[in-house]
């Protein structure tokens, strides 16, 4: 006799099913890739007392100039190299020392001299961590982090941020080795802070660093730049232009192509690893001396770096180990499969993260089936869990159109953007996998969790610091603090809402002590806000305060609905509304009103009349035009089913288009029709959050146990937490995309290029889905 259908079986297939076809596109569109060839290696072949000049086209280096440098022998044999118009500069690494170097810089030595316009410098000092210059009028002193005029110390230039100001002041009081390292600047009306006031010179068309303790002149590159005139062997020289031996190159960065460089004799190879242009064919006009090496596009391509065989082999061994164990999992052989996959999976999308990392990436097929197989294993852990299903089909969807980016685009780059959300997500749901399958034989008590949580504060906070020290709003190292410190704020709210739950206040005095309590509770998660807001000010980046706005009124309405406040719940739904509406009125409003504004006014400008400012507008106008172009059913008419592996040059010049505006490459590969697929399937993921915390509250109420009701509270308001953010990060996603917001500079979760934004807040988020008990166990 048949037995009956298991729970979520159907659930289940209809997942896998998805799964099956979204695999089946990505695989669609590997094998569709069109041929394209790319130089392997370049040979300059130039006798002594001869010169060259290569830029974009010789070298493959989309980004370069035309004219980017200039490489010149001398009678006696001798390589040199220039930049050949100083409008970009070079870099030049050494692989004896490991030493970088660039053009357009100089270390500064006592006597020397140099001029930017018509005022002239004089080294007097420069050794034991101190510079002297004199400009004929004053002596200027600089240490690193402090400038003083005539000694006395520079006070901070009037358009300083809050920050700068509180950054001059520690420098300031505070001895030099304790200080932060701000560069001397040249250019301007005004001196102040670090700056010398230059009329002659813009802001920053010159600088002055200490680079391992020696101060080091560095002159600005672009059409702007006033020349910069050093002494160099006794001879005043522009400093952008001037040449630096290639003896014992390693490497050399043009734009941001990297090629790699071995002088033979009158013979110059050069080797490009990282953005390199593609061609249909191998047919190119170079100039004599120069030859290529083509090396056809290969998606098959395997690494043969050590540490992918050390990861290979460390991972097998773990999983031999797990598989080995003689414990519990001795009778759960499928158990500890599993967890010997996810270990596996977690390492090898760690190495692949590196070697990407390190431009010693596979090709798209073999990290194609990597992301395949920790896509399945994500899907199969737990079956009824909806917000682990949902996640891993978006997560399939933003590979996919990663994937697309890839194969559409005209150089070697745009690959990595897929290669890096893949081992993103390799690594993520190895470890989201490891987090649902392995549970704690007693629950954590409430004092290791507030340890935990207060450890995760903290790694957030010094990372906000790194970031307003030495980062901008793009991040610090390549990575973005704010996410994991959008992971600290939600769990941190989360534990001081579920402690104030924890009791019910009556009467009037009992309210008044219930108001205390929670000021109380609250105030850590206040003043992480305060610090968190502070940090994004002071580097620049306001998309976030909007999002921790909508977060903000999310979680106040989690708050109210928990704890019965109808007052606030129908105060918080009317402010939504008068959101909605202040967002209307705003389209009306003339650009004449807005143009005074602080903030985002330029941003408002352009939103309001994009055709009116056609420059600063570019991101938005070229992405409408391409959502015009897709229509209903994607710009090939089959939503896009004939234009996988094809290039879109279109679609590709929208700036940030792999990730602010990847909805806008969608809507035009794809069509509006799909994206209401999309919508869907995101709104069933938020649903899905929002059903695991409801079952949360569900078993806070009939716990019988306090600790449990607290966990289960907790776990609940992180679900809600988590939830508000990713609604923040849709919403404003689309809202900029389809011109409803101004544009905000926010991913779109699970869509754009992954990075940290999907290992420090998405995956974590997965993890605790997972972790959940699911809707069978509940």
């Amino acid at each position: 006799m048949m037995g009956a259908p298991r729970p979520g079986f159907g659930l289940g297939m209809l997942a896998a099913a998805a799964l099956a076809l979204l695999c089946a596109l990505q695989a669609l569109a590997v094998l569709r890739m069109p041929s394209a060839f790319s130089p392997s290696d370049i040979t300059i072949t130039l006798a002594p007392g001869h010169t060259i000049e290569l830029g974009r086209a010789e070298l493959a280096a989309p980004q370069a100039d035309p004219r980017h440098l200039r490489l010149r022998r001398d009678s006696a044999g001798r390589w040199f190299i220039a930049s050949a118009s100083g409008m970009q500069g070079l870099r030049i690494e050494h692989g004896a020392d490991g030493t970088k170097t660039r053009s357009g810089a100089l270390a500064l030595q006592a006597g020397q001299r140099f001029q930017l316009g018509a005022a002239q410098y004089t080294v007097e000092t420069a050794h034991d961590g101190l510079l002297r210059l004199k400009d004929g009028a004053h002596t200027w002193e600089y240490d690193g982090a402090v400038l003083r005029q005539d000694g006395s110390a520079q006070g901070a230039c009037p358009q300083s941020s809050l920050g700068a100001r509180l950054l001059g002041f520690w420098n300031r009081i505070l001895p030099a080795f304790l200080g932060f390292e701000r560069p001397l600047g040249f250019g301007g009306n005004l001196s102040c802070a670090t700056t010398i006031g230059n009329p002659d010179a813009a802001p920053g068309n010159a600088s002055i660093a200490f680079v391992d303790g020696v101060p080091t002149l560095f002159a600005a590159s672009g059409s702007g730049r006033v020349p910069l005139l050093a002494e160099v062997d006794g001879l005043p020289a522009d400093l952008a232009l001037r040449e630096l031996p290639l003896d014992g190159a390693s490497a050399l960065g043009v734009g941001r192509t990297r090629l790699l460089a071995a002088i033979d004799g009158d013979t110059l190879r050069l080797q490009p690893v990282s953005r390199v242009a593609l061609f249909p064919d191998t047919r190119t006009e170079l100039p004599e001396g120069v030859s290529w090496r083509w090396a056809p596009r290969n998606s098959w391509l395997l690494p043969s770096s050590a540490p992918w065989a050390g990861a290979v082999a460390l991972a097998s061994g773990l999983l031999a180990g797990l598989l080995g164990w003689r414990t519990a999992f001795r009778k759960q052989p499928a158990l500890a499969l599993r967890l010997g996959a996810g270990v596996a999976l977690a390492i090898a999308g760690f190495a692949l993260l590196l070697a990407v990392r390190a431009g010693q990436a596979p090709g798209a097929a073999p990290t194609l089936l990597l992301a395949w197989a920790a896509l399945w294993y994500g899907l199969q852990l737990r079956r009824p869990n909806a917000v682990l299903t949902t996640g891993v089909l978006l997560l399939a969807g933003g590979l996919l159109l990663q994937l697309e980016l890839g194969t559409a685009a005209t150089d070697t780059s745009w690959m990595r953007h897929f290669q890096k959300t893949a081992a993103a997500t390799t690594l993520g749901l190895g470890l989201t996998g490891l987090a649902g399958l392995l549970k704690a034989r007693r629950p954590a008590s409430q004092a290791q969790v507030e340890w935990t949580l207060l450890a995760l504060a903290c790694c957030a906070v010094v990372a906000l610091l790194v970031q307003v020290g030495w980062g901008s709003e793009t991040g610090v190292f390549d990575l973005q603090p704010v996410e994991f410190a959008k992971l600290a704020l939600t769990v941190l709210t989360a534990h001081c809402i579920a402690l104030g739950l924890g009791a019910g206040d009556t009467g009037s005095s009992a309210r008044k002590a219930g108001l205390l309590r929670w000021l109380r509770l609250a105030s850590p998660a206040l003043l992480f806000i305060v610090l968190l807001a502070v940090a994004l000010v002071q580097v620049d980046d306001y998309s976030p305060l909007i999002l921790l706005l909508v977060w903000g009124a999310a979680m106040l309405l989690a708050w109210s609905l928990a704890a019965r406040q109808r007052a606030a719940t129908v105060a918080l739904c009317l402010l939504a509304v008068g959101v909605i509406g202040a967002v209307g009125l705003l389209r009306a409003t003339s650009p004449d009103d807005i143009a005074h504004w602080n903030f985002y006014g330029e941003r408002f400008l352009v939103w309001l009349d994009p055709a009116a400012h056609p420059h600063t507008g570019q991101q938005l106008l070229l992405g409408a035009r391409a959502i015009l172009a897709g229509g209903w059913m994607g710009a090939d008419g089959v939503f896009g089913l004939a234009a996988l592996g094809a290039s879109a040059p279109d679609a590709l010049a929208i700036p940030a288009v792999q990730d602010d505006f990847a909805p806008s490459f969608f809507l035009n590969r794809h069509g509006l029709l799909a994206a209401l697929g999309l919508w869907t399937l995101q709104a069933l993921f938020l649903c899905a959050l929002l059903g695991a915390a409801l079952r949360a509250w569900s078993g806070a109420a009939g716990a019988r146990d306090f600790r449990h009701a607290w966990q289960a509270r907790f776990r609940c308001f992180v679900l809600c937490g988590g939830a508000a953010f990713v609604f923040g990060h849709f919403l404003l996603s689309w809202g900029t995309n389809l011109s409803f917001f101004p544009i905000m500079g926010q991913p779109m979760s699970f869509l754009s290029a992954g990075g940290s934004h999907l290992l420090f807040f998405i995956f974590p988020l997965l993890a605790f889905g997972a972790a959940a008990p699911s809707s069978k166990e509940s």
